[in-house]
Protein backbone atom coordinates (compact mmCIF):
# COMPACT_ATOMS: atom_id res chain seq x y z
CA UNK A 1 0.00 0.00 0.00
CA UNK A 2 1.61 3.70 -1.09
CA UNK A 3 1.39 6.08 1.39
CA UNK A 4 -0.90 9.33 1.21
CA UNK A 5 1.42 12.73 1.48
CA UNK A 6 -0.90 15.18 2.84
CA UNK A 7 -0.18 18.90 2.01
CA UNK A 8 -0.80 19.97 5.41
CA UNK A 9 2.63 18.42 6.71
CA UNK A 10 4.38 18.82 3.36
CA UNK A 11 7.13 21.08 2.93
CA UNK A 12 6.71 23.01 0.55
CA UNK A 13 6.00 26.42 0.20
CA UNK A 14 4.48 27.54 -3.32
CA UNK A 15 4.92 31.30 -4.58
CA UNK A 16 3.17 33.35 -6.77
CA UNK A 17 5.75 35.20 -8.47
CA UNK A 18 8.73 34.08 -9.96
CA UNK A 19 11.89 34.42 -8.43
CA UNK A 20 14.22 37.55 -9.51
CA UNK A 21 16.92 35.67 -10.55
CA UNK A 22 15.08 32.86 -12.87
CA UNK A 23 15.50 33.27 -16.39
CA UNK A 24 14.39 29.93 -17.67
CA UNK A 25 11.03 28.45 -17.43
CA UNK A 26 12.51 25.65 -15.40
CA UNK A 27 14.15 27.42 -12.60
CA UNK A 28 10.98 29.66 -12.26
CA UNK A 29 8.96 26.92 -11.58
CA UNK A 30 10.75 24.38 -9.69
CA UNK A 31 11.28 27.07 -6.80
CA UNK A 32 7.54 28.62 -7.49
CA UNK A 33 6.16 24.46 -7.00
CA UNK A 34 8.35 24.37 -3.65
CA UNK A 35 10.69 21.54 -5.78
CA UNK A 36 13.79 23.54 -4.94
CA UNK A 37 15.52 26.62 -3.20
CA UNK A 38 18.79 27.63 -3.45
CA UNK A 39 21.39 27.81 -1.16
CA UNK A 40 24.32 29.73 -3.02
CA UNK A 41 25.30 30.73 -6.55
CA UNK A 42 24.47 27.03 -8.46
CA UNK A 43 24.27 24.91 -5.66
CA UNK A 44 20.58 24.29 -5.07
CA UNK A 45 19.03 22.10 -2.45
CA UNK A 46 16.16 19.39 -3.10
CA UNK A 47 12.97 19.82 -1.30
CA UNK A 48 10.76 16.77 -0.82
CA UNK A 49 8.61 17.03 -3.85
CA UNK A 50 11.87 17.64 -5.95
CA UNK A 51 13.89 14.46 -4.11
CA UNK A 52 10.94 12.45 -5.25
CA UNK A 53 11.45 13.40 -8.90
CA UNK A 54 15.20 13.22 -8.85
CA UNK A 55 14.81 9.82 -7.18
CA UNK A 56 12.72 8.82 -9.80
CA UNK A 57 14.93 9.45 -12.98
CA UNK A 58 17.35 7.58 -10.60
CA UNK A 59 15.37 4.47 -10.59
CA UNK A 60 14.64 4.67 -13.95
CA UNK A 61 18.31 5.47 -15.28
CA UNK A 62 19.12 2.20 -12.43
CA UNK A 63 16.46 -0.16 -14.12
CA UNK A 64 17.79 0.35 -17.90
CA UNK A 65 21.68 0.15 -16.65
CA UNK A 66 20.86 -2.91 -14.43
CA UNK A 67 19.08 -4.42 -17.75
CA UNK A 68 22.47 -4.37 -19.89
CA UNK A 69 24.16 -5.64 -17.75
CA UNK A 70 26.45 -3.07 -15.68
CA UNK A 71 26.93 -2.98 -12.21
CA UNK A 72 26.46 -0.13 -9.88
CA UNK A 73 29.37 1.43 -7.95
CA UNK A 74 29.32 4.49 -5.50
CA UNK A 75 32.86 5.75 -5.58
CA UNK A 76 33.98 8.95 -3.55
CA UNK A 77 33.51 12.31 -4.02
CA UNK A 78 36.92 14.18 -2.57
CA UNK A 79 39.22 12.43 -4.47
CA UNK A 80 43.26 12.92 -3.98
CA UNK A 81 45.29 14.77 -6.76
CA UNK A 82 47.60 12.25 -7.89
CA UNK A 83 45.69 10.76 -10.30
CA UNK A 84 43.99 13.75 -11.75
CA UNK A 85 48.01 14.97 -12.23
CA UNK A 86 49.04 11.52 -14.68
CA UNK A 87 45.67 11.81 -16.52
CA UNK A 88 46.48 15.23 -16.88
CA UNK A 89 43.64 17.07 -15.96
CA UNK A 90 44.53 18.41 -12.72
CA UNK A 91 45.64 21.24 -14.98
CA UNK A 92 43.46 20.82 -17.76
CA UNK A 93 40.38 21.47 -16.15
CA UNK A 94 42.01 24.60 -14.93
CA UNK A 95 39.40 26.69 -12.76
CA UNK A 96 36.66 24.54 -13.16
CA UNK A 97 38.10 22.03 -10.65
CA UNK A 98 37.53 22.67 -6.80
CA UNK A 99 40.27 22.42 -4.88
CA UNK A 100 41.06 22.04 -1.76
CA UNK A 101 44.19 20.90 0.78
CA UNK A 102 43.97 18.41 4.09
CA UNK A 103 44.99 19.03 7.38
CA UNK A 104 48.60 17.81 6.34
CA UNK A 105 48.67 20.19 3.42
CA UNK A 106 48.22 17.40 0.61
CA UNK A 107 46.24 18.06 -2.26
CA UNK A 108 42.53 17.07 -3.41
CA UNK A 109 39.36 17.97 -5.54
CA UNK A 110 35.89 17.36 -5.89
CA UNK A 111 35.21 14.96 -8.68
CA UNK A 112 34.18 16.90 -12.13
CA UNK A 113 34.13 13.19 -12.99
CA UNK A 114 35.51 10.09 -12.40
CA UNK A 115 37.40 8.17 -15.57
CA UNK A 116 40.92 8.06 -13.60
CA UNK A 117 39.29 6.16 -10.42
CA UNK A 118 37.26 3.92 -12.29
CA UNK A 119 40.47 3.08 -14.41
CA UNK A 120 41.83 2.55 -11.17
CA UNK A 121 39.03 0.21 -9.58
CA UNK A 122 39.36 -2.09 -12.63
CA UNK A 123 43.35 -2.16 -12.39
CA UNK A 124 42.91 -3.58 -8.80
CA UNK A 125 40.23 -5.40 -9.19
CA UNK A 126 40.75 -7.27 -12.72
CA UNK A 127 43.58 -8.74 -13.63
CA UNK A 128 42.64 -11.08 -16.71
CA UNK A 129 40.49 -11.41 -20.23
CA UNK A 130 38.45 -13.41 -17.76
CA UNK A 131 37.28 -10.66 -15.42
CA UNK A 132 36.38 -8.52 -18.96
CA UNK A 133 34.35 -7.34 -20.24
CA UNK A 134 32.61 -5.22 -17.30
CA UNK A 135 30.64 -2.27 -17.49
CA UNK A 136 30.46 0.07 -14.20
CA UNK A 137 28.20 2.79 -13.23
CA UNK A 138 26.99 5.12 -9.99
CA UNK A 139 25.00 8.03 -9.60
CA UNK A 140 26.61 10.94 -7.45
CA UNK A 141 27.49 13.93 -7.00
CA UNK A 142 30.06 16.06 -8.91
CA UNK A 143 31.39 19.41 -8.82
CA UNK A 144 32.16 22.01 -11.39
CA UNK A 145 33.16 25.80 -10.05
CA UNK A 146 31.37 27.01 -13.42
CA UNK A 147 32.10 31.08 -13.60
CA UNK A 148 28.43 31.67 -14.32
CA UNK A 149 25.79 29.32 -13.37
CA UNK A 150 22.44 29.96 -14.22
CA UNK A 151 19.52 28.64 -14.89
CA UNK A 152 19.07 27.00 -11.62
CA UNK A 153 19.84 23.27 -11.65
CA UNK A 154 20.17 23.26 -15.48
CA UNK A 155 24.36 24.48 -15.11
CA UNK A 156 25.15 24.35 -11.39
CA UNK A 157 28.56 23.64 -9.27
CA UNK A 158 27.07 20.85 -7.55
CA UNK A 159 24.76 18.16 -9.30
CA UNK A 160 23.90 14.92 -10.16
CA UNK A 161 25.31 12.55 -12.63
CA UNK A 162 25.01 8.92 -13.47
CA UNK A 163 28.77 8.06 -15.33
CA UNK A 164 29.06 4.56 -16.72
CA UNK A 165 32.05 2.94 -17.89
CA UNK A 166 32.83 0.46 -19.88
CA UNK A 167 35.89 -1.82 -19.92
CA UNK A 168 37.13 -4.70 -22.93
CA UNK A 169 39.71 -6.48 -24.21
CA UNK A 170 38.96 -5.47 -27.98
CA UNK A 171 37.61 -2.74 -30.13
CA UNK A 172 34.98 -5.23 -31.37
CA UNK A 173 34.49 -5.05 -27.57
CA UNK A 174 34.48 -1.78 -27.04
CA UNK A 175 31.75 -0.90 -29.91
CA UNK A 176 29.15 -3.55 -28.45
CA UNK A 177 29.40 -1.73 -25.12
CA UNK A 178 28.45 1.35 -26.51
CA UNK A 179 26.16 0.01 -28.69
CA UNK A 180 24.74 -1.31 -25.34
CA UNK A 181 24.43 2.29 -23.84
CA UNK A 182 23.50 3.71 -26.50
CA UNK A 183 19.88 1.51 -26.50
CA UNK A 184 19.80 2.06 -22.83
CA UNK A 185 19.96 6.07 -23.19
CA UNK A 186 17.34 5.83 -25.82
CA UNK A 187 15.11 3.49 -23.33
CA UNK A 188 15.59 5.96 -20.26
CA UNK A 189 14.91 9.37 -21.85
CA UNK A 190 11.75 7.71 -23.76
CA UNK A 191 10.72 6.32 -20.21
CA UNK A 192 11.07 9.71 -18.77
CA UNK A 193 8.92 10.87 -21.84
CA UNK A 194 11.75 13.52 -22.85
CA UNK A 195 11.87 14.65 -26.42
CA UNK A 196 15.54 14.32 -27.33
CA UNK A 197 17.81 13.92 -30.93
CA UNK A 198 21.13 11.99 -30.81
CA UNK A 199 23.47 14.13 -32.13
CA UNK A 200 27.18 13.97 -33.45
CA UNK A 201 29.51 15.65 -31.08
CA UNK A 202 33.59 15.99 -29.87
CA UNK A 203 35.05 14.39 -27.01
CA UNK A 204 37.17 17.61 -25.97
CA UNK A 205 39.31 17.00 -22.05
CA UNK A 206 37.48 13.82 -22.31
CA UNK A 207 39.83 12.25 -24.75
CA UNK A 208 38.50 9.43 -26.85
CA UNK A 209 37.39 8.96 -30.48
CA UNK A 210 33.74 8.38 -31.26
CA UNK A 211 31.43 10.64 -29.39
CA UNK A 212 27.54 11.28 -29.32
CA UNK A 213 25.68 13.69 -27.65
CA UNK A 214 21.01 13.38 -26.50
CA UNK A 215 20.07 16.50 -26.50
CA UNK A 216 16.59 17.98 -25.74
CA UNK A 217 15.69 20.63 -27.48
CA UNK A 218 14.67 23.49 -25.44
CA UNK A 219 14.38 27.50 -25.70
CA UNK A 220 16.80 27.22 -22.68
CA UNK A 221 19.44 25.10 -23.93
CA UNK A 222 22.52 26.20 -24.05
CA UNK A 223 23.85 23.79 -26.78
CA UNK A 224 23.49 24.57 -30.30
CA UNK A 225 22.76 21.65 -32.62
CA UNK A 226 22.22 21.34 -36.72
CA UNK A 227 19.47 19.23 -37.97
CA UNK A 228 19.36 18.23 -41.51
CA UNK A 229 15.15 18.65 -43.12
CA UNK A 230 15.99 15.94 -45.41
CA UNK A 231 18.38 13.27 -44.01
CA UNK A 232 18.93 11.90 -40.96
CA UNK A 233 22.17 14.17 -39.80
CA UNK A 234 22.22 15.82 -36.60
CA UNK A 235 25.21 17.15 -35.36
CA UNK A 236 26.20 20.07 -32.07
CA UNK A 237 27.40 22.87 -33.91
CA UNK A 238 31.33 21.93 -32.58
CA UNK A 239 30.70 18.91 -34.33
CA UNK A 240 29.79 20.01 -37.96
CA UNK A 241 32.19 19.50 -41.11
CA UNK A 242 32.29 20.45 -44.15
CA UNK A 243 34.16 19.24 -47.18
CA UNK A 244 37.07 21.86 -48.31
CA UNK A 245 36.44 23.35 -51.54
CA UNK A 246 37.99 21.75 -54.55
CA UNK A 247 41.12 23.66 -55.23
CA UNK A 248 40.93 26.33 -57.24
CA UNK A 249 42.79 26.47 -60.77
CA UNK A 250 41.36 30.34 -62.08
CA UNK A 251 44.72 32.16 -62.53
CA UNK A 252 45.23 35.42 -60.04
CA UNK A 253 46.60 38.85 -60.65
CA UNK A 254 50.29 39.04 -58.48
CA UNK A 255 49.38 41.20 -54.64
CA UNK A 256 48.42 44.50 -54.91
CA UNK A 257 48.82 46.48 -51.99
CA UNK A 258 45.65 48.95 -51.09
CA UNK A 259 45.59 52.20 -48.92
CA UNK A 260 43.09 51.74 -46.22
CA UNK A 261 43.34 53.95 -43.55
CA UNK A 262 41.11 53.50 -40.35
CA UNK A 263 39.90 50.00 -41.53
CA UNK A 264 41.03 47.74 -38.74
CA UNK A 265 37.46 45.40 -39.01
CA UNK A 266 35.97 43.77 -41.73
CA UNK A 267 33.18 45.81 -42.00
CA UNK A 268 34.53 49.63 -42.68
CA UNK A 269 37.13 47.36 -45.10
CA UNK A 270 34.65 45.93 -47.27
CA UNK A 271 32.22 49.35 -46.70
CA UNK A 272 35.97 50.97 -48.10
CA UNK A 273 36.26 49.20 -50.84
CA UNK A 274 33.01 48.59 -52.09
CA UNK A 275 33.23 44.66 -51.74
CA UNK A 276 31.32 41.88 -50.12
CA UNK A 277 32.76 40.54 -46.45
CA UNK A 278 33.25 37.19 -48.18
CA UNK A 279 36.24 38.35 -50.33
CA UNK A 280 37.68 38.93 -47.13
CA UNK A 281 39.66 37.37 -45.06
CA UNK A 282 39.12 37.61 -41.33
CA UNK A 283 42.71 36.90 -39.42
CA UNK A 284 41.85 35.93 -35.62
CA UNK A 285 44.61 36.22 -33.15
CA UNK A 286 44.51 33.47 -30.39
CA UNK A 287 46.97 31.90 -28.10
CA UNK A 288 46.81 28.58 -27.36
CA UNK A 289 48.79 27.31 -24.49
CA UNK A 290 49.65 30.92 -24.28
CA UNK A 291 51.52 30.87 -28.06
CA UNK A 292 50.15 33.40 -30.25
CA UNK A 293 48.18 31.58 -33.20
CA UNK A 294 46.35 32.99 -36.21
CA UNK A 295 43.00 31.64 -37.52
CA UNK A 296 41.78 32.59 -40.74
CA UNK A 297 38.23 32.54 -41.93
CA UNK A 298 36.16 34.23 -44.73
CA UNK A 299 35.48 37.77 -43.73
CA UNK A 300 31.44 37.11 -43.95
CA UNK A 301 31.65 34.06 -41.26
CA UNK A 302 32.70 34.73 -37.41
CA UNK A 303 35.25 31.55 -35.25
CA UNK A 304 33.52 30.00 -33.09
CA UNK A 305 35.92 29.60 -30.46
CA UNK A 306 34.23 27.08 -28.60
CA UNK A 307 34.41 24.99 -31.62
CA UNK A 308 38.36 25.86 -32.06
CA UNK A 309 38.59 25.26 -28.76
CA UNK A 310 36.81 21.59 -29.05
CA UNK A 311 39.27 20.92 -31.56
CA UNK A 312 42.63 21.75 -29.53
CA UNK A 313 41.79 19.94 -26.45
CA UNK A 314 43.32 19.54 -23.84
CA UNK A 315 45.17 22.86 -24.69
CA UNK A 316 43.71 25.97 -23.43
CA UNK A 317 42.63 28.84 -26.33
CA UNK A 318 42.03 32.41 -25.27
CA UNK A 319 41.82 35.76 -26.95
CA UNK A 320 44.95 37.95 -27.40
CA UNK A 321 45.12 40.97 -25.07
CA UNK A 322 47.08 44.54 -26.75
CA UNK A 323 50.05 43.78 -23.84
CA UNK A 324 50.09 40.88 -26.78
CA UNK A 325 51.19 42.97 -29.54
CA UNK A 326 54.01 45.09 -27.78
CA UNK A 327 56.69 43.14 -28.59
CA UNK A 328 55.73 41.63 -31.74
CA UNK A 329 55.73 44.50 -34.14
CA UNK A 330 55.45 41.51 -36.86
CA UNK A 331 51.52 41.63 -35.67
CA UNK A 332 49.50 44.88 -36.70
CA UNK A 333 46.50 44.83 -35.08
CA UNK A 334 43.78 44.88 -37.43
CA UNK A 335 45.89 44.54 -40.53
CA UNK A 336 47.18 41.10 -39.99
CA UNK A 337 47.44 38.85 -42.83
CA UNK A 338 48.69 35.57 -43.40
CA UNK A 339 51.34 35.80 -46.06
CA UNK A 340 54.75 36.04 -44.63
CA UNK A 341 53.29 35.65 -41.17
CA UNK A 342 56.07 33.88 -39.05
CA UNK A 343 53.71 31.84 -36.14
CA UNK A 344 50.95 28.78 -37.03
CA UNK A 345 48.38 29.24 -38.86
CA UNK A 346 45.00 27.64 -38.55
CA UNK A 347 42.26 28.22 -41.76
CA UNK A 348 38.42 26.89 -42.10
CA UNK A 349 38.33 24.73 -44.92
CA UNK A 350 37.22 27.42 -47.27
CA UNK A 351 40.26 29.14 -47.11
CA UNK A 352 41.03 26.68 -50.20
CA UNK A 353 44.34 25.97 -52.01
CA UNK A 354 44.14 28.67 -55.21
CA UNK A 355 41.06 30.94 -53.72
CA UNK A 356 42.39 34.40 -53.84
CA UNK A 357 41.49 37.19 -51.17
CA UNK A 358 41.72 40.55 -49.73
CA UNK A 359 43.59 40.71 -46.29
CA UNK A 360 45.82 42.81 -44.55
CA UNK A 361 49.46 43.55 -45.44
CA UNK A 362 50.75 43.56 -42.23
CA UNK A 363 51.64 46.98 -42.93
CA UNK A 364 49.16 50.08 -40.80
CA UNK A 365 46.36 51.36 -42.78
CA UNK A 366 47.18 48.78 -45.61
CA UNK A 367 45.22 45.63 -46.97
CA UNK A 368 46.30 43.45 -50.01
CA UNK A 369 44.69 42.30 -53.00
CA UNK A 370 45.09 38.61 -54.46
CA UNK A 371 46.73 37.10 -51.37
CA UNK A 372 46.39 33.39 -53.08
CA UNK A 373 46.46 30.67 -50.78
CA UNK A 374 49.72 27.88 -51.72
CA UNK A 375 50.97 30.58 -53.54
CA UNK A 376 51.62 33.17 -51.52
CA UNK A 377 50.62 31.90 -47.65
CA UNK A 378 50.72 28.71 -47.03
CA UNK A 379 47.86 27.21 -44.06
CA UNK A 380 49.45 24.75 -41.28
CA UNK A 381 46.11 22.72 -40.28
CA UNK A 382 42.74 23.06 -41.43
CA UNK A 383 39.71 22.75 -39.18
CA UNK A 384 36.52 23.75 -38.97
CA UNK A 385 36.05 26.52 -36.92
CA UNK A 386 33.55 28.61 -38.01
CA UNK A 387 30.24 29.82 -36.19
CA UNK A 388 27.85 27.55 -38.02
CA UNK A 389 24.85 29.20 -39.64
CA UNK A 390 21.53 28.69 -40.68
CA UNK A 391 21.26 27.00 -44.30
CA UNK A 392 24.83 25.87 -44.74
CA UNK A 393 24.97 23.06 -46.47
CA UNK A 394 24.46 19.24 -44.55
CA UNK A 395 27.54 17.53 -44.80
CA UNK A 396 25.82 14.36 -45.99
CA UNK A 397 23.22 15.43 -48.71
CA UNK A 398 23.71 19.39 -49.35
CA UNK A 399 20.57 20.62 -47.67
CA UNK A 400 20.11 23.77 -46.01
CA UNK A 401 20.79 22.78 -42.59
CA UNK A 402 18.25 23.82 -39.37
CA UNK A 403 19.74 25.59 -35.95
CA UNK A 404 17.93 24.69 -32.92
CA UNK A 405 18.99 25.11 -28.72
CA UNK A 406 18.63 21.86 -26.67
CA UNK A 407 19.76 20.66 -23.48
CA UNK A 408 22.92 18.19 -23.19
CA UNK A 409 21.38 15.67 -21.11
CA UNK A 410 23.56 12.31 -21.89
CA UNK A 411 26.72 11.57 -23.60
CA UNK A 412 28.97 8.75 -24.52
CA UNK A 413 32.34 8.49 -25.69
CA UNK A 414 34.58 5.69 -26.87
CA UNK A 415 37.76 6.95 -24.72
CA UNK A 416 39.65 4.30 -26.38
CA UNK A 417 43.09 3.71 -24.12
CA UNK A 418 43.72 7.02 -23.33
CA UNK A 419 43.02 6.25 -19.61
CA UNK A 420 44.57 2.73 -19.70
CA UNK A 421 47.28 3.78 -21.13
CA UNK A 422 47.90 6.50 -18.47
CA UNK A 423 47.25 3.83 -15.53
CA UNK A 424 49.14 1.13 -17.30
CA UNK A 425 45.46 -1.19 -17.27
CA UNK A 426 47.06 -4.46 -18.31
CA UNK A 427 44.85 -7.62 -17.87
CA UNK A 428 46.62 -11.10 -18.85
CA UNK A 429 45.14 -12.16 -22.55
CA UNK A 430 44.24 -15.43 -23.61
CA UNK A 431 47.72 -16.01 -25.13
CA UNK A 432 49.80 -15.26 -22.10
CA UNK A 433 50.23 -11.88 -22.71
CA UNK A 434 49.41 -8.52 -21.52
CA UNK A 435 46.68 -7.10 -23.10
CA UNK A 436 45.98 -3.45 -22.73
CA UNK A 437 42.26 -2.46 -21.64
CA UNK A 438 39.67 0.08 -23.56
CA UNK A 439 37.66 2.01 -22.21
CA UNK A 440 33.98 3.87 -22.79
CA UNK A 441 32.70 6.60 -20.82
CA UNK A 442 28.96 6.99 -20.79
CA UNK A 443 27.27 10.13 -18.57
CA UNK A 444 22.92 11.28 -18.06
CA UNK A 445 22.84 14.71 -15.97
CA UNK A 446 20.11 13.14 -13.72
CA UNK A 447 19.16 16.41 -11.79
CA UNK A 448 19.58 18.37 -15.60
CA UNK A 449 17.38 15.82 -16.75
CA UNK A 450 14.75 17.15 -14.19
CA UNK A 451 14.87 20.86 -15.50
CA UNK A 452 14.77 19.53 -18.77
CA UNK A 453 12.01 18.07 -19.03
CA UNK A 454 9.84 20.99 -16.87
CA UNK A 455 11.14 23.08 -19.68
CA UNK A 456 9.70 20.40 -22.69
CA UNK A 457 6.44 19.43 -20.37
CA UNK A 458 5.29 23.05 -18.51
CA UNK A 459 2.29 24.51 -19.70
CA UNK A 460 1.14 28.10 -18.54
CA UNK A 461 -0.29 27.01 -15.35
CA UNK A 462 2.71 25.03 -14.08
CA UNK A 463 5.02 22.14 -14.09
CA UNK A 464 3.45 18.76 -16.08
CA UNK A 465 5.16 15.95 -15.13
CA UNK A 466 4.99 12.84 -17.14
CA UNK A 467 3.63 9.41 -15.00
CA UNK A 468 6.82 7.74 -15.06
CA UNK A 469 8.72 10.82 -12.91
CA UNK A 470 6.28 12.79 -11.21
CA UNK A 471 6.03 13.02 -7.26
CA UNK A 472 2.84 11.38 -7.11
CA UNK A 473 0.74 9.73 -9.54
CA UNK A 474 -2.84 11.42 -8.57
CA UNK A 475 -3.31 14.93 -6.35
CA UNK A 476 -6.81 15.24 -4.78
CA UNK A 477 -8.17 18.47 -3.93
CA UNK A 478 -10.73 19.47 -1.23
CA UNK A 479 -12.34 22.52 -2.12
CA UNK A 480 -12.83 22.92 1.83
CA UNK A 481 -15.91 22.21 3.31
CA UNK A 482 -16.14 19.32 6.02
CA UNK A 483 -17.76 16.95 3.64
CA UNK A 484 -15.26 18.07 0.78
CA UNK A 485 -12.10 17.07 2.84
CA UNK A 486 -14.09 13.94 4.58
CA UNK A 487 -14.32 12.35 0.96
CA UNK A 488 -11.00 13.63 -0.20
CA UNK A 489 -8.94 11.51 2.59
CA UNK A 490 -11.29 8.66 1.56
CA UNK A 491 -10.32 8.60 -2.13
CA UNK A 492 -7.17 8.78 -1.34
CA UNK A 493 -6.79 6.34 0.83
CA UNK A 494 -8.86 3.99 -1.65
CA UNK A 495 -5.98 4.95 -4.07
CA UNK A 496 -3.21 4.43 -2.10
CA UNK A 497 -4.38 0.86 -0.95
CA UNK A 498 -4.80 0.20 -4.99
CA UNK A 499 -0.76 1.36 -5.08
CA UNK A 500 -1.06 4.72 -6.21
CA UNK A 501 1.34 7.90 -4.80
CA UNK A 502 -1.22 10.08 -3.96
CA UNK A 503 -0.50 13.81 -2.91
CA UNK A 504 -3.88 14.98 -0.91
CA UNK A 505 -4.82 19.50 -0.52
CA UNK A 506 -6.78 18.99 2.87
CA UNK A 507 -5.64 22.15 4.42
CA UNK A 508 -8.20 23.64 6.52
CA UNK A 509 -8.11 27.80 6.00
CA UNK A 510 -6.69 27.89 2.20
CA UNK A 511 -9.17 28.90 -0.52
CA UNK A 512 -10.56 26.77 -2.96
CA UNK A 513 -8.66 28.80 -5.72
CA UNK A 514 -5.47 28.63 -4.34
CA UNK A 515 -5.44 24.95 -3.84
CA UNK A 516 -6.49 25.26 -7.55
CA UNK A 517 -3.50 26.74 -8.43
CA UNK A 518 -1.28 25.44 -6.46
CA UNK A 519 -2.44 21.45 -7.95
CA UNK A 520 -1.83 22.98 -11.43
CA UNK A 521 1.79 24.77 -10.65
CA UNK A 522 2.93 21.33 -9.09
CA UNK A 523 1.95 19.42 -12.13
CA UNK A 524 0.86 15.73 -11.00
CA UNK A 525 -0.66 13.98 -13.74
CA UNK A 526 -4.17 13.04 -12.72
CA UNK A 527 -5.70 15.83 -10.38
CA UNK A 528 -9.13 15.12 -8.37
CA UNK A 529 -11.31 17.18 -6.85
CA UNK A 530 -14.06 17.25 -4.27
CA UNK A 531 -16.25 20.00 -5.02
CA UNK A 532 -19.34 20.78 -4.66
CA UNK A 533 -20.99 17.29 -5.75
CA UNK A 534 -19.47 15.78 -2.73
CA UNK A 535 -22.52 15.11 -1.06
CA UNK A 536 -23.16 13.13 -3.81
CA UNK A 537 -19.52 10.80 -4.10
CA UNK A 538 -19.24 12.22 -7.31
CA UNK A 539 -15.62 14.26 -8.16
CA UNK A 540 -14.07 15.78 -11.11
CA UNK A 541 -11.03 13.98 -12.99
CA UNK A 542 -8.60 16.30 -14.82
CA UNK A 543 -5.68 14.90 -16.92
CA UNK A 544 -3.01 17.47 -15.96
CA UNK A 545 -1.47 17.47 -19.69
CA UNK A 546 -4.56 17.50 -21.58
CA UNK A 547 -6.75 19.22 -19.49
CA UNK A 548 -9.61 17.34 -20.06
CA UNK A 549 -12.10 17.10 -17.44
CA UNK A 550 -15.24 14.64 -16.11
CA UNK A 551 -17.24 13.95 -12.98
CA UNK A 552 -17.26 10.47 -11.82
CA UNK A 553 -18.41 8.74 -8.99
CA UNK A 554 -15.56 7.96 -6.47
CA UNK A 555 -15.43 4.17 -6.95
CA UNK A 556 -15.08 4.79 -11.14
CA UNK A 557 -12.39 7.26 -10.49
CA UNK A 558 -10.43 4.69 -8.52
CA UNK A 559 -10.87 2.03 -11.44
CA UNK A 560 -10.20 4.74 -13.78
CA UNK A 561 -7.39 5.52 -12.71
CA UNK A 562 -5.42 1.97 -11.65
CA UNK A 563 -6.14 0.24 -14.86
CA UNK A 564 -4.53 2.64 -16.76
Amino acid sequence: MSQVQRMSRLMAKTLRDNPADAETLSHQLLVRAGYVRRTSAGIWSWLPLGKKVLDNISRVVREEMDAIGAQEVLLPALLPREPYDASGRWDEYGDLLFRLKDRKGADYLLGPTHEEIFTQVVKDQCTSYKDLPVMLYQIQTKYRDEARPRSGVLRGREFQMKDSYSFDTTDEGLAESYALHREAYRKIFARLGLDYRIVSAVSGAMGGSASEEFLAPAAAGEDTFVDCPNCDYAANTEAVTFAAPAPGTTEHGPVEELDTPDTPTIETLAEHLGVPASATLKNLLVKVDGEIVAVGVPGDREVDLGKLGEHLAPAVVELVSAEDFEDRPDLVRGYVGPQGLKIRYIADPRVAPGTAWITGANKPDTHARNVVCGRDFEVDDYLDVVVVEEGDPCPVCGTGLKLDRAIEIGHIFQLGRKYADTFQLDVLGQQGKPVRVTMGSYGIGVSRAVAALAEQTADEQGLCWPQEIAPADVHVVAAGKALQTELALEISDQLAAAGLRVLVDERQGVSPGVKFTDAELIGVPHIVVAGRRAGEGVVELKDRRTGEREELPVAEVVSRLTTR
